[in-house]
């Protein structure tokens, strides 16, 4: 795999797809990873797929292959070696480093109880306490600034300060990596142009433009598809122990996924091969079908 360096320029359209491997792939994956393929495959780039398995912990064993397995079913075949990011912890421990040099982050030991007992946020308790390090997590000093989050479908959004200012988790006390920094250094390495989230994922993403400005390299471009929810506020997910996909129904899944997408598969392509349910949607659908709400409900089946 080529090591890429967050200066080095990588022409074209290229989008991902990163999955954690936490369980297997459910509807709401599935509209994620299609609202993706499509706009790269529109815009004649790479997709490529990134297996987010950072979070030991929550690891499932067999779950990584069992991702594959799905979207190959679903012919969403991605461009390039898969991406893993447990093979990447010596480039996070570089970059940490130097923002360790430049201080632009610092050391903290406090546990979730006493930051609660303080604050809803992180209030910057251990900045100046100048901590040696050991049992410690690694936050980021945040300069705090006014951010502007660009996305595609709902334009300019302004998130709440008090989130984006707090001296987010760079690194766990336990070691394990931040969920902010691993996201924005492996979309630097992989030279994503794209990022395309669920919505639920706003505030992260505001959060990660920080990171960027600190690293001095120009974000991607964001869409964050409404959310498939089972009912309002409950989204689909593997916490919340939503159905895993049948592999045996991928054409309709994808159907499905489509017209969650809003764009309804004509009647002559009931029961297509995914391959050609793909090379339809490439041609027809666009970011526009997706509508601004913030979430949808799905049928039944898939909660």
């Amino acid at each position: 795999m080529v090591n890429r360096t967050p200066n080095e320029v990588i022409s074209g359209y290229r989008g991902r797809f990163a999955p954690s491997p936490s369980g297997n792939l459910h509807f709401g994956s599935l509209v994620t990873a299609l609202a993706s393929y499509l706009l790269a495959r529109q815009a004649d780039g790479q997709w490529l797929l990134r297996i987010d398995d950072i979070d030991t912990p929550r690891v499932q064993s067999g779950a990584a292959d069992a991702i594959l397995t799905t979207l190959e079913a679903h012919s969403l075949l991605w461009d390039e070696a898969v991406y893993y990011q447990s093979l990447q912890s010596d480039r996070y421990e570089h970059h940490l480093r130097l923002l360790q040099q430049r201080q632009q982050c610092y050391f903290c030991d406090c546990t979730r109880q006493a930051i609660k007992a303080r604050a809803p946020q992180y209030d910057g308790f251990c900045r100046s306490r100048h901590l040696s390090g050991q049992d410690c997590a690694v936050r980021l000093r945040n300069p705090g600034q006014s951010l502007v989050l660009k996305d595609t479908l709902l334009g300019d959004i302004r998130p709440p300060e008090a989130i984006v200012n707090e001296d987010f988790v760079l690194r766990r006390r336990d070691g394990i990596w931040g969920y902010h920094l691993v996201a924005v250094l492996d979309d630097l390495n992989q030279g994503i142009t794209q990022v395309v989230r669920g919505a639920d994922l706003l505030l992260p993403s505001a959060c990660q433009l920080v990171l960027y400005e600190l690293l001095g390299e120009n974000p991607p471009s964001f869409l964050h598809v409404p959310l498939a929810v089972s009912a309002p506020g409950k989204k689909l997910s593997k916490q919340n122990h939503s159905p895993q996909l049948k592999n045996s129904q991928a054409s309709d899944n994808l159907m499905q996924a489509l017209e969650y997408l809003g764009l309804k598969v004509p009647l002559q392509l009931h029961g297509a091969a995914c391959s050609e349910l793909l090379k339809w949607a490439v041609a027809h659908w666009h970011v526009g079908n997706l509508g601004k709400a913030s979430e949808k409900k799905v049928a039944a089946h898939w909660c």
